[in-house]
């Protein structure tokens, strides 16, 4: 018995001092950090964010056990240039990757490098949209380009290789396998991990298909927005091409197979990539669907289709095909990021890391009509932001300032006891987010380059206060739009020539031309870009 209480004494006191040293080692270590970005979701379609439309109940849990950001907005509302902007700290215009065309130099510095050159173990996986081999990562497994949400090819550390399943749930997998077994345990890390979904053109998963069959969703109250010929708006709004109902495809984006005019659409192409299983399972779930409508009208498309009532009825229709699929992409997003979540409280990493859950910006659910982003209004300009770090961020926070995408570079260097370096042109919100100080900018600064090209959204840049936003749109136009968001929540009206705002007018003016200097940007730049962006137009014709 006595040598058995030995035995047993001992092997308390070395697990006590296991305990002790690993919350000791927790305590000194610096935090771990996995960082989440979706593409394209809509804060819209968070439900911590109190829009009703659909449950995200596991990056909800982020904001109740962290904070969540109202009025975070991103510099450049389009995809490859947002995630430049993010790794590099620096406006587009500095990093040199304006839009969807033009090389990004991943020999530039990036918070990755930083980190991983301060001992940070670190890995990149899922989307990210940048040509070439990622710089900063012990480890990168990426989509190449847009990707595929059914068998994707992924670039391993450079290697291309193809994988049978979805694309959401095997960015998971890989994401939990470096975890489990691919990093170095001692060593803190950096995850990177990005979700293709809710990307067009919106595939959901197999258990997806049929998700939101049984529900009918009500438009926003702007969906019929065109039909004004969006009175009260400039050029800009009035010549987009990204009308739900107008600019949308059959095949690509409805999932029809063959179109109301009976015309191949092209869509079986994309289901050659299914395996045969999965076909059968998407078309069980969507043929029925498409014939229900195909049968109630069988005009949709037709020149003689002239009932006011029921081009409504379609507009409808299209907006509820279109939302579900978006939403049923969700959907997988949110149980991957519950999994990660969980692997983290099951192997005690939750409390010293940091895990931050985005968007590479915003998008239009319907909002106008329009799907997609680009545009510096409401819906696209502002990305989600939910951030849970135990250690420093009490559950509940709420932050309303007016924080960046430009801000996560400097912001992770911080939490990791990394100088940031001397051209990123973000600030670190660890002080705003932890309450230790309120202190923050009082305007954003945007642009957008890509146009011509799909969507056609014109150029511009502005600049956005808490109430105003105040907007350039340039070359082959020369306008400008004033809104006042207290009034005008919905950017309806747009009051540049209001004689009403002319000081406020004037005060953003002049907002606008100091953020420009601070921030190295003018005309000239934009000329430089514009240059560039028509020589590579046309040497494509």
């Amino acid at each position: 018995m006595k040598r058995n209480s030995i035995i047993v004494g001992v092997l308390l006191g070395t697990l006590l001092a296991t305990a002790c040293n690993t919350e000791e080692k927790d305590k000194t270590s610096p935090p771990n950090i996995v960082f989440i970005m979706s593409d394209d979701h809509a804060y819209q379609a968070i439900s911590a964010y109190g829009h009703g439309l659909n449950e995200t109940p596991q990056i909800d849990r982020l904001a109740k056990e962290g904070a969540i950001f109202t009025r975070a907005s991103v510099t450049n509302s389009i995809c490859a240039p947002s995630r430049a902007v993010v790794l590099t700290g620096k406006h587009s215009f500095l990093n040199g990757k304006v839009d969807n065309v033009q090389p990004f130099d991943w020999d530039q510095n990036n918070f990755a490098k930083m980190l991983q050159k301060a001992g940070y173990n670190t890995a990149m996986i899922g989307k990210i949209h940048l040509d070439g081999l990622p710089q900063g990562f012990d480890h990168s497994m990426v989509l190449p380009g847009q990707g595929h949400y059914y068998n994707p090819d992924f670039l391993v550390n450079g290697e291309r290789q193809r994988f049978e399943g979805y694309v959401t749930e095997l960015t998971t997998q890989f994401a939990l396998d470096w975890l489990k077994e691919g990093r170095d345990q001692d060593k803190p890390f950096l995850m990177i991990y990005n979700q293709k979904a809710p990307h067009r053109n919106w595939k959901p998963a197999p258990k997806y298909l049929t998700l939101y069959d049984d529900k009918t969703f009500t438009p926003p109250a702007t969906y019929f927005d065109d039909e004004t010929n969006y009175e009260g708006r400039g050029t800009a709004a009035k010549t987009q091409e990204m009308e739900i109902d107008g600019h949308a495809r059959w095949g690509h984006d409805f999932k029809f197979e063959v179109d109301p005019d009976g015309n191949e659409t092209g869509f079986s192409n994309e289901l050659e990539r299914f395996t045969e299983e999965q076909r059968t399972q998407w078309r069980e779930a969507y043929n029925p669907k498409n014939q229900a409508f195909l049968d109630a009208y069988p005009q949709a498309e037709g020149v003689a289709f002239q009932d006011k009532e029921k081009e409504r009825e379609i507009g409808v229709w299209k907006f509820n095909r279109y939302i579900k699929d978006y939403l049923r992409t969700i959907k997988s997003v949110d149980d991957g990021v519950g999994e990660v979540l969980d692997y983290l409280e099951e192997n005690g990493l939750a409390e010293n890391t940091i895990v931050i859950y985005t968007s590479d910006q915003g998008f239009y659910l319907g909002e106008h009509g329009w799907f997609d982003k680009r545009f510096m209004y409401e819906q696209s300009f502002r990305t989600p932001l939910l951030v849970r770090y135990p250690k420093e961020i009490k559950p509940g926070t709420e932050i309303d300032k007016l924080v960046q995408n430009l801000d996560f570079a400097p912001t992770l260097l911080d939490y990791a006891g990394v100088e940031d370096a001397p051209e990123m042109q973000g600030e670190s919100f660890r002080s705003l987010v932890s309450g230790q100080s309120d202190e923050w900018r009082d305007a954003v600064y945007y642009t957008y380059y890509e146009y011509p090209s799909v969507h056609m959204v014109k150029r511009h840049y502005g600049v956005a206060t808490e109430r105003y936003k105040l907007m350039h749109f340039y070359y082959d136009i020369d306008e400008w739009e004033m809104y006042d968001l207290e009034k005008d929540p919905n950017e309806m009206n747009n009051v540049y020539d209001d004689p009403s705002y002319a000081e406020v007018r004037e005060e953003l003016h002049q907002k606008l031309e100091d953020l420009r200097k601070e921030y190295g940007d003018s005309d000239e730049m934009n000329q430089k870009y514009l240059d560039a962006y028509l020589e590579y137009i046309n040497n494509r014709q």
